[in-house]
């Protein structure tokens, strides 16, 4: 009798935006979830990119749906591939500018955010999901 192959875990396609305005960047807490390992966790804004969807696009449009916040797609910064308990995630980080030298943050889907600067000591101290921490560290290197 043949091993049970393991269960494969549902990867995700999604896109970060590293949103700058005024030398800080934009940080956004996620609100309770069934998922402990992500609960209450902060990181960048953003989602996944939908069927015949460059990630710019997807980053403009989750960013407008999430935040109700104009953003430019500058550069892309990194992609990071990471495995949760439940799923897997390849995530594309992009550098970001809020079009508003002022921007206004409408949360949605989030409980907070924080605009911070990467030197600033509470950019590192915030409970990053696991995900965003090589991004984290990418910018205050």
């Amino acid at each position: 009798m043949p091993a049970p192959k393991p269960t494969e875990k549902k990867k995700i396609a999604v896109v970060a935006a590293i949103i700058e305005a005024g030398g800080k960047i934009l940080c956004v807490q996620r609100g309770a979830h069934r998922l402990p390992y992500i609960s209450g966790k902060w990181e960048f804004p953003g989602g996944k990119v939908e069927l015949a969807e460059t990630p710019e696009v997807a980053l403009i449009r989750e960013i407008q749906e999430e935040l109700h916040l104009p953003i430019e797609v500058n550069s892309h910064l990194t992609t990071i591939d990471h495995e949760y308990a439940d799923f897997q995630i390849s995530m594309a980080a992009y550098r970001c500018t809020a079009v508003s030298a002022d921007p206004i943050v409408v949360l949605t889907e989030h409980v907070a955010h924080c605009w911070l600067a990467p030197i600033d000591p509470a950019f590192l101290a915030l409970d990053w999901a696991a995900a965003d921490v090589p991004i984290v560290q990418l910018l205050r290197a």
